[in-house]
């Protein structure tokens, strides 16, 4: 790292004008005397969440040349070494003398692509820091990094894609209770939020642009986060294996089917491969496997995992929208609405399925989701499968299209756009 051009990055940041900022449920606290930590999947909106946070520091009177704003990767900063950090010290100090013996306010973006930053960020905070924000695109920052160097330092938060509330304030559209036409116009976003998905960029894009956003989104996402990332020797069966993922929300996976399906269209790949590079999706928080509510280890290692994934418009470059099922769309948003707030969630495989389990180990809600209840056998299998259930826990139906059903004696039948604005079951 060369420390003049390093200065030139921190000016710049000083100098940027901070944009718009829509809100978020998320609020970043500004004196926790933690090391907070945003982690998600890329362009979720965890810059945004820094600049918000700038502005409410600036806003509180903390001088704008306080604030040391890096992107780790900045190409400027690179080749970056681990022994390349107290540049960034030298160079605010050199920058602005004036402001000596002031605390400063580290902002980190996207430290997964700096060599051993957790050691420098203990540094910081146990030395000199007003506050330090960091984010990232790997869920190792709320794992491994965190654990082995900043333990008991961190206040870590997961950034996900807009949720149904979100993508509400980002329309302008405010729900009014007893007001039919207030219910009628959410249940019409509700359709847009399932045919949009919840990237911001694309939410705010023009409805002609979104393809092409989402087509540089994944072939960014890709390439940085899993190709790049992790050297893999196997680009193709990585391709093949997100398109499977993303094409496919709230669907079941046996790796093993994957495996010979794989084989017999002639792409050369062994089941641990799969596995490992199954397992780089997951670091990069684009899909979630969701095991089998059972208590017992080997019997949720016999069954496949329900995989659901981050943003079902990410499956898009590879599959038509409307060739993926709307009613997978609403599964998916639903789990989502559950994975925000805890990740204990299961399901139950078998002929009396239960899409999703809040408290996998000791449940607290059974849910299933459907779409319409119009069709008879539908409406047959999923009130069947969530009466059986027996306990405290609540039981829920939603859907987007109830069709005048009564629900069975203990079920609740709950209207989808409705469920996705309460606080989650459980």
């Amino acid at each position: 790292m060369d420390k003049e051009r390093l200065k030139y990055v921190l000016h710049e940041a000083a100098l940027l004008e901070l944009p718009r900022i829509h809100r978020r449920a998320i609020e970043v606290p500004l004196a926790s005397g933690k090391v907070v930590v945003l982690a998600g999947i890329r362009r979720s909106g965890k810059t945004f969440l820094l600049l918000d946070t700038i502005r409410r520091l600036v806003a509180s009177g903390v001088d704008r040349r306080q604030i040391v704003q890096v992107s780790f990767e900045d190409d400027r900063l690179h080749p970056l070494r681990a022994t390349d950090y107290d540049l960034i010290l030298q160079a605010q100090a050199e920058l602005y003398p004036e402001l000596a013996g002031r605390p400063r306010y580290f902002f980190f973006d996207e430290v997964q692509a700096a060599p051993v930053w957790e050691r420098f960020v203990r540094r910081l905070h146990d030395t000199r820091a007003g506050g330090i924000f960091l984010t990232g695109s790997s869920s190792h920052l709320l794992t491994r990094e965190i654990a082995t160097g900043l333990r008991g330092r961190c206040l870590s938060y997961e950034v996900f894609p807009l949720s149904f509330p979100e993508f509400l304030g980002f329309r302008g559209i405010v729900p009014e209770a007893y007001s039919q036409t207030s219910e009628a116009r959410v249940a019409a976003a509700l359709d847009e939020y399932l045919e949009t998905g919840g990237l911001p960029e694309v939410v705010l894009s023009e409805p002609v642009l979104r393809p092409r956003v989402l087509k540089e989104y994944s072939d960014l996402v890709f390439y940085r986060d899993l190709v790049e990332r992790h050297g893999l020797a196997n680009p193709p069966v990585m391709r093949e294996l997100l398109r499977h993922c993303l094409a496919s929300p709230a669907s079941l996976l046996s790796t093993h089917k994957l495996y010979h399906d794989f084989r017999s269209r002639g792409l050369a790949v062994g089941k641990d491969t799969l596995y490992r590079y199954l397992g780089f999706l997951e670091d990069a928080f684009l899909v979630f496997p969701t095991p089998v509510a059972e208590r017992s280890l080997r019997k949720r290692a016999m069954q496949p995992k329900k995989l659901h994934v981050v943003d079902w418009a990410l499956g898009y470059p590879y599959q038509p929208s409307a060739m993926i099922d709307r009613g997978r769309k609403l599964e998916n948003a639903v789990f989502l609405h559950h994975r925000r707030q805890r990740d204990d969630l299961g399901y139950v495989a078998g002929a009396s399925e239960i899409d999703l389990v809040v408290g996998a180990s000791a449940p607290e809600a059974w849910i299933n989701t459907t779409w319409s209840l119009a069709d008879d056998e539908t409406w047959q299998r999923e009130s069947a499968s969530i009466a059986a259930i027996g306990g405290p826990a609540r039981r829920l139906l939603v859907a987007r299209e109830s069709a005048g059903r009564k629900a069975p004696l203990g079920v609740e039948l709950v209207e989808a756009w409705r469920y996705l604005l309460e606080k989650p079951a459980g």
